[in-house]
């Protein structure tokens, strides 16, 4: 959706409709129903640019043609914005025609791809009836977790509750940590690609061992076997649209390359200022989100390490004149700044925020020759 408004008209509609496309159907399905995977590719908005799960059931005979999607969310939720950054905003699943699921990828001009399951009927059953119960109980309801949580991996284990078995595992990439899975779909989105690398801590550098991204479910369940032969049919293209070349004259690394260029040549006491002002800003907001939110791709965050804290008390001592504070906390910010570029250096992200470092260590060597006494030896350069 382009607009905030039509979003939340949207998803307040497909609550409506859930209870109509759902709930009025025969709870037996015919010998000709099918069941499918249901993939949308990613598009050009940032709630977008990974994709989306869904699951569709079709039966002629009984009129049906459903599909269920866990990807709902309530903007009408109170504290809207601190639950989800907290980590407890409910998702929940909701059901409606496959006509207006389609509707909207249309609006929106993304691919959507569909993967017959080849289920014995008892099982085609059985996710009919679970999905329903689901629906009608507080089990719709689900805490979103942007790895462990999300359409892609609750529609994964729904399929591996109704086959009693944990049939859908990871077979691909499986020797790439979650960051780097991450990094191609940030393509042309330069700022989202450097705010989630500076944002996210320790858990995203761990190997990406489960499905949690839609066009990795899509390509995975290809490899599955199911009763001895493959678990769906070939992919079907449902909607194919050229994907178009985004550009931005603002969102690419040059722009920040400007910026950080203006800072280090103008060489400017208060420009300095400022800019460790928002950095050390930064590593405060990501120090409160590691501690407050849920989400455990907050957590232990090392980047902390560049966007640096004590770059505030820095500031502090610059502006009460304690030019022997303003150096201690200089010396150990640099010491900091060093330790995080050893620690970077096998991290995917470290080309993306080397900038930063870069512009960080000039600063910082620019404060401490401006209040080293003449007669002090040490120097960094």
């Amino acid at each position: 959706m382009k607009k905030f408004h039509f979003k939340k008209i949207y998803s307040l509609f497909i609550l409506f409709v859930s209870i109509h496309s759902v709930f009025g159907q025969t709870d037996v399905l015919s010998k000709n129903a099918k069941v499918s995977l249901i993939t949308c590719d990613t598009g050009t908005e940032s709630y977008s640019l990974f994709g989306h799960t869904a699951l569709r059931i079709t039966d002629v005979e009984k009129n049906l043609d459903v599909v269920y999607n866990y990807g709902a969310f309530d903007f009408s939720t109170p504290n809207f914005v601190a639950k989800f950054s907290k980590g407890d905003l409910q998702y929940f699943v909701t059901a409606y025609s496959f006509s207006d699921f389609l509707a909207q990828y249309i609006y929106e001009r993304r691919s959507v791809y569909e993967q017959e399951l080849q289920l014995p009927m008892v099982y085609k059953q059985k996710l009919f009836e679970n999905l329903n119960t689901i629906l009608s109980t507080d089990q719709r309801f689900y805490t979103y977790k942007f790895i462990d949580k999300n359409c892609t991996s609750m529609v994964v284990d729904v399929l591996n509750t109704t086959l009693e078995k944990t049939i859908i595992t990871k077979k691909t990439d499986t020797n790439q940590t979650y960051r780097s899975i991450l990094y191609p779909y940030f393509d042309c989105f330069f700022y989202e690609k450097l705010g989630t690398s500076i944002i996210f801590g320790t858990k995203v550098d761990q190997y990406g061992t489960r499905i949690f991204l839609p066009l990795e479910l899509h390509k995975n369940i290809k490899t599955i076997q199911f009763n001895n032969q493959p678990l769906c049919k070939e992919s079907v293209t449902l909607l194919d649209f050229k994907k178009s070349k985004t550009s931005s004259w603002w969102n690419n690394i040059y722009s920040l390359l400007l910026i950080l260029g203006f800072i280090v040549f103008l060489n400017h006491r208060k420009l300095d200022s400022i800019y460790l002002f928002i950095i050390g800003l930064l590593g405060l907001f990501f120090g409160f989100m590691g501690f407050y939110s849920n989400h455990q791709e907050l957590t232990t965050n090392y980047n902390m390490l560049l966007f640096n804290p004590v770059l505030l008390l820095l500031l502090y001592f610059q502006i009460v004149k304690n030019k022997k504070w303003v150096l201690y906390c200089s010396y150990f910010s640099f010491f900091l700044l060093v330790s995080y570029t050893l620690f970077m250096i096998d991290k995917v992200h470290l080309a993306l925020v080397a900038p930063l470092i870069v512009t960080n260590s000039i600063v910082l060597i620019r404060i401490i020759r401006r209040n080293r006494n003449k007669n002090q030896a040490f120097v960094l350069m």
